[in-house]
């Protein structure tokens, strides 16, 4: 077989992405230059490794063992590469790290130290909700997550960064026109405001409101923190958010923090890992960097 790197990439790409355009896209290619390049990978096979319906790729059950192969070797060159340019004094490479949403008010502040020590690192970094966040971990497509609730299962590793404190939350006026509801039964007279399954905050929620035996007669699903947020702001409705997200509208009084029992949440950020990963340079420099700092980093911008 005569297959090229070039090519592994290009078929690693369209089976990430099920679509040819989609890659192409990624990738800085003509559709016709990917097309090309996966008709000539697929001849130096004897099976099929796609379909195609419609303009959706379906990758065949061959073709999925390929991509993993294809997706082990890229890694294999690309840490080759990296630990050449590391012999030569240089950090040099790319960090993956998927976040669940509400991680953007945390990472930030972790990355930035490191990459300014580290001008040659590049980020990728995908900011979604914790079942995405999830799957990206289990095919090993991100370097590190970080989620602020435990993955259920023995095959991962974590490091602590700082607590995650949830509360109630809502509009001030609405504390006036409801100034002494049951500690077992919100106001009913407006929604409880829910992030969408799948989410971290969502599952957390759910688990509080089980606990506490509250009874919640209305709600709205919306899928984001910002738009919960917003939501909330707007008198729309109740919400448990985390704090981290939320304090220039606690310190400005758009939202306040409602008592009740229970609360706050405590949760913790964590970074988390591959039990059996075998980290790139810049991974294994990253981790470093985190564990050396995380206290400081903690204290200057989250105390």
């Amino acid at each position: 077989m005569k297959y090229t790197l070039n090519q592994l990439q290009i078929f690693v790409a369209v089976a990430q992405t099920k679509s040819i355009t989609k890659a192409s896209e990624e990738l800085n290619l003509t559709q016709p230059a990917v097309s090309i390049q996966i008709k000539n990978f697929q001849s130096q096979f004897d099976l099929p490794l796609i379909e195609i319906l419609g303009k959706k790729v379906y990758l065949t059950d061959f073709g999925k063992e390929i991509a993993i192969s294809a997706h082990e070797i890229i890694d294999q060159v690309n840490a080759i590469n990296d630990k050449m340019k590391a012999f030569k004094g240089q950090l040099f490479g790319r960090l993956k790290i998927s976040i669940v949403s509400t991680g953007k008010y945390v990472i930030p502040y972790f990355l930035s130290g490191f990459l300014k020590e580290n001008p040659r690192v590049e980020l990728s970094m995908d900011v979604s909700n914790r079942g995405k966040v999830i799957e990206s971990l289990e095919k090993n497509e991100v370097d590190f997550s970080l989620v602020s609730i435990p993955i259920d299962g023995n095959n991962y590793e974590y490091m602590e960064l700082l607590n995650n404190e949830l509360y109630l939350v809502g509009n001030p006026e609405l504390l006036s026109q409801n100034p002494g509801f049951n500690q077992k039964q919100l106001p009913s007279n407006l929604p409880f405001i829910f992030r969408e399954s799948g989410s971290g905050t969502r599952k957390t929620m759910e688990y509080f409101l089980k606990n506490q035996e509250i009874q919640i007669t209305k709600k709205i699903e919306l899928m984001s923190n910002e738009a919960v947020k917003q939501a909330a702001i707007a008198g729309l409705g109740y919400s448990i958010m985390p704090i981290i997200g939320i304090k220039n509208e606690i310190q400005n009084g758009s939202l306040v923090i409602i008592p009740h029992q229970g609360l706050p949440i405590t949760t913790q950020w964590k970074l988390v890992w591959n039990l059996n990963k075998k980290h790139s340079p810049v991974s294994e420099a990253f981790l470093q960097f985190v564990a050396q700092n995380k206290e400081l980093i903690s204290k200057k911008y989250f105390s």
